[in-house]
């Protein structure tokens, strides 16, 4: 078990949370990333009246939510579930695959504009190399954007360009400590909302929900240029949520919109502070049935 969370011990909702203090366990640099959220999961999920058997993450993307559930054993399995085909040969190559392929893969490239173009343009369907390809292109492009649009580093950190984010050895490490865990990981490459439906009668599970789009209407609509599926009927969402049998915990941009739904369906919600792109201090919402262990 982590040490980790008595840094955060009586953490407020107007607390900003050092991500350098929380562990790194997915190989991705993924865009709305859920690091800053980790200690009140932990929270969350030690609130519950006993460790809940089966956690479903049904929007994985980066998956660092799940990865720290499954290696800090805060439920006994994790279920994690991405549509996106590139995001999901990876989980799929990692969880189900060939893991030390992939590492190895990493370890071993040689980084440069023109082997990362030609790896790049290489048709496959295999699905490991597709998982290859998808690490590349998530730590050489632009904030680790796989959506259309985005484009190879041209500057990076400290003028290291494609490099800025290439940290081979440390990718293949988090890899091979995933695979030491990844009997307690089922990966589904499956539209989120199916699952939900699929599972909610569940008594012994817990959701944690961080869909990737926008509601219509919300101030900001970052998903639909970080993400290739930014639709979605977040209705439809709330309504499957209201009917799940176990606990849920839900983020979202802290918007009017959103807020709406929150009352229409009778959750309760706070805003939580955090620190977005660039360092910026922002806020998002945390939806829930009851939210009074985050106030405490």
């Amino acid at each position: 078990m982590s040490t980790q969370p008595a840094l955060f011990e009586g953490l407020q909702l107007s607390d900003i949370v050092n991500v350098a203090q929380v562990p790194k366990y997915s190989p991705f640099r993924y865009p709305g990333g859920k690091t800053w959220l980790v200690p009140r999961i932990r929270k969350w999920l030690r609130r519950q009246s006993g460790s809940p058997i089966k956690f479903y993450e049904p929007f994985a993307g980066g998956g660092i939510v799940s990865l720290t559930v499954a290696f800090e054993q805060l439920a006994d399995h994790v279920t994690m579930v991405e549509l996106d085909s590139e995001v999901a040969a990876v989980w799929t190559t990692i969880i189900d695959g060939d893991a030390d392929w992939l590492a190895n893969r990493i370890v071993n490239f040689d980084l440069t504009l023109e082997t990362l173009q030609k790896t790049l343009e290489k048709r496959t369907t295999a699905i490991h190399e597709v998982a290859f390809k998808t690490i590349l292109k998530n730590r050489t492009f632009h904030g680790g954007i796989l959506a259309g649009g985005s484009g190879v580093l041209k500057h990076g950190e400290n003028g290291k360009g494609i490099h800025s984010r290439w940290y081979a050895a440390t990718l293949k490490k988090r890899i091979l400590n995933i695979k030491t865990v990844r009997d307690r990981i089922m990966f589904l490459q499956d539209d989120g909302l199916n699952i939900i439906k699929k599972y909610r009668g569940n008594k012994n599970a817990v959701w944690f929900i961080d869909p990737p789009y926008t509601v219509k209407g919300a101030g900001k609509r970052a998903g639909t240029r970080l993400y290739k599926h930014c639709e979605l009927d977040h209705d439809r969402l709330f309504n499957l949520m209201s009917k799940t049998a176990g606990d849920f915990l839900m983020t979202y941009d802290n918007d009017n919109a959103v807020r709406e739904l929150a009352r229409h369906y009778s959750f309760d919600f706070e805003a939580i502070a955090m620190k977005g792109t660039h360092h910026a201090e922002m806020k998002e919402l945390l939806i829930g049935r009851d939210l009074n262990w985050a106030r405490t």
